[in-house]
């Protein structure tokens, strides 16, 4: 708490530093060239050269990391391609090359948020190709060749290499009603079918197979868990087929959510549990018994909204290389297996992913506060970057560093975010005046606010607007307990803990009271339009894809978000006046502050009723509101020029709502009720 006064002193003593840097210095004093004075200009109204354009237009995410042979090969996308992912391979020398074009587009849909959408064997790839969801053998110098029938999903494969074939989780949505889950095995040589080794489950994960390719692990969960509520491990022996046999659950001492198995090299079952509040590391020892690692009070890991998180790798029998997370803190550790003793390697790094043995040495995907980000490997008692995508410089004077901070909200609890000043060399505002706040809230709702460089954080910061990334109860990083505390309590205390925060914001000088915004996408988009209808402390808001109406969500979303709402909410159709109660669209008399709504046409996660619902009630209310679409988007935007239209378009808005005018040319927005703001 006593992090944010800091902040409000640092602002005040940085422009007491420049006032009386302007004064004359002693004759002694060595001779400076005289450096620009920053304009006196209103918050909101600055320039900036982080514009929509340097965010998205030169901004490429690299996915899942994988090694074969000599090769490291991983997913990248590409703006030019309109945001569709490719594969790229480094080799022992560093060098990279493309392997398989972004245009063929590559990507999973199995369980909606896709993952592991390709395996490297040799010099071949094995593939989903997002539009048809069909998985392609791609060999040098020859064209695809679809493996698997339409209709049906393929994604995080293992390799038997004792036969030509692999171990897949499959969503068949041939069927009736629900899509079937299954571990399948795919013939590499011949199209077809392939063959079904197991199925019955709910849902299937991380198949992993030990090194001597006699025996299998993989996770199942049922309704109405998540993979982050409770999961099962489970074995199998192989037969010479690559067949599992005798399938087997693991004895777990409690239940937890289990995450990521994974064979050590000398063939050790290890797995993530949350048995002890934190995702901690487990292993199967020789006796069958399960046997704690790490005793880290910290997240090793976080919800695999995904398939493929790799949060953990084996630099040898010895020693493992994890990030972990501690209170918005990241650690990069080498822990000792044999003691759990824990070595640090760096702290500099604000997210950590795709950890993963390579070559006898660990590599990682990795980013910082700064622009810096890319592929490390880690070396000694340290890490290098081999490789970095395109980026757009950034000069360090414009960019805003987070400062971690908690506060007390509803019913003393406690929760936590990341504050970013206005910051931007060339401009103060008028002494006395208060920047406007921009509340971020993030999707899951169990995912996380991260303190690496965002580029749309920035474009804000630069602009003269403060921003706090809200980690409301229910978020990853502070424990199994913390991460439950939302269920039941969705729209609640997510709300509750946005409220709080802006309130404590402005009792601290840092926001402008009359000048507070709030945004989110998905789950954030729901706790936006929550806050507005039963709240009035936000003056503004922008949902991207929120939901509005959770009762049509719980009837209408896809198998594995299905059930989720039992677990933050209640079942329905027991509780259906709770849902009613908890969704803005039931409640649009206490919504009266202008609304921005930005939604993709094919979104299967959160359909685009949702948006259209509440954009029309609003309209016939009379509330300033605008509604954009996007043909060809899903839940979450890829395509650059979408993304940067929907960021300038958000800051035309606020200009509009608050009364400035902002820097540059903007798209118009299409606000229907304008002439409220008039009065």
């Amino acid at each position: 708490m006593n992090s944010i006064g800091a902040v409000a002193r640092f602002i005040g003593l940085s422009l007491m530093a420049f006032l009386f840097g302007c004064s004359k210095a002693p004759e002694s004093a060595p001779v400076v060239a005289p450096q620009p004075q920053p304009s006196f200009t209103p918050y909101g109204s600055w320039s900036s050269p982080i514009t929509a354009s340097a965010v998205y237009s030169a901004f490429s995410a690299i996915g899942e990391l994988q090694s074969s042979g000599d090769m490291l090969y991983f997913v990248e996308s590409d703006p030019a391609a309109q945001g569709q992912s490719g594969i790229k391979r480094l080799d022992s020398n560093d060098n990279v090359i493309q392997v398989v074009d972004a245009q063929f587009g590559v990507g999973s849909r199995v369980h909606e948020y896709g993952g592991a959408p390709f395996l490297a064997i040799g010099n071949s790839i094995f593939a989903t190709k997002m539009a048809d969801q069909r998985l392609y053998r791609i060999a040098p110098n020859q064209p695809p060749v679809p493996l698997t029938p339409e209709g049906t999903r393929q994604a995080d494969c293992v390799f038997f290499t004792k036969g030509s074939r692999i171990l897949c989780v499959r969503e068949d949505h041939r069927v009736d009603g629900e899509a079937t889950a299954s571990l399948v095995a795919v013939n590499l040589n011949q199209p077809g079918e392939g063959e079904v080794y197991l199925s019955g489950q709910d849902f299937f994960s991380s198949p992993t197979i030990n090194p001597s390719n006699t025996q299998a692990a993989w996770l199942t969960w049922e309704h109405p868990n998540m993979p982050w509520d409770n999961t099962q491990l489970w074995r199998g022996e192989l037969d010479k087929k690559g067949a599992i046999i005798q399938p087997q659950q693991v004895k777990l001492p409690t239940n937890g959510a289990i995450m990521q198995p994974q064979y050590s090299p000398d063939g050790t079952l290890y797995f993530i549990a949350d048995f002890d509040n934190w995702w901690n590391l487990y292993r199967i020892n020789a006796m069958g018994n399960i046997e704690q690692v790490t005793q880290l009070t910290g997240e090793i890991g976080g919800p695999a909204w995904g398939l493929g998180r790799n949060d953990y790798a084996f630099e040898s029998n010895q020693h493992v290389i994890v990030g972990l997370q501690q209170q918005g803190h990241l650690d990069l550790l080498r822990v000792d297996l044999d003691s759990g003793v824990s070595e640090t390697l760096a702290t500099d790094f604000a997210s950590v992913k795709q950890l993963i043995s390579h070559q006898g040495q660990v590599y990682f995907v990795g980013a910082k506060e700064t622009p810096e980000r890319g592929i490390y490997r880690v070396t000694g008692r340290g890490t290098e970057l081999v490789y970095a995508p395109e980026i757009a410089a950034v000069e360090p004077s414009y960019i805003a560093k987070p400062v971690s901070m908690s506060f007390t909200t509803a019913d003393g609890s406690t929760a936590y975010g990341l504050y970013y000043p206005p910051t931007n060399p060339n401009f103060v505002a008028d002494t006395g005046s208060l920047p406007p706040l921009i509340m971020m809230l993030h999707g899951g709702p169990t995912a996380a606010a991260s303190a690496a460089y965002s580029g749309d954080i920035q474009f804000w910061t630069s602009r003269g607007f403060a921003v706090f990334n809200l980690n409301y109860r229910g978020s990853t990083g502070y424990g199994r307990e913390f991460r439950r505390s939302l269920y039941g309590n969705w729209g609640v205390a997510d709300v509750e803990d946005a409220i709080y925060a802006a309130k404590y914001l402005v009792q601290q000088k840092l926001a402008d009271p009359e000048k507070l915004a709030i945004r989110g996408g998905s789950a954030g988009g729901f706790s936006v339009l929550a806050a507005l209808a039963f709240h009035d402390t936000f003056k503004a808001g922008t949902s991207y894809y929120g939901v509005s109406d959770i009762e049509v969500l719980a009837k209408e979303t896809h198998k594995f978000e299905s059930r989720y709402l039992d677990q933050l909410i209640g079942p329905y159709p027991q509780m259906q006046q709770t849902y009613r109660d908890r969704s803005p669209l039931y409640h649009l008399d206490g919504l009266n502050e202008p609304l921005l709504l930005f939604q993709g046409l094919e979104d299967k996660v959160v359909p685009p009723n949702q948006s259209e619902m509440i954009y029309r009630g609003l309209v016939d209310k009379g509330v300033p509101t605008a509604y954009v679409a996007f043909a060809g988007e899903g839940h979450g935007f890829k395509q650059p020029q979408h993304n940067i239209l929907a960021l300038e378009t958000e800051l035309a808005f606020y200009g509009r709502v608050f009364g400035f005018t902002p820097a540059g040319e903007l798209p118009s927005v299409p606000l229907q009720n304008a002439q409220v703001l008039a009065r």
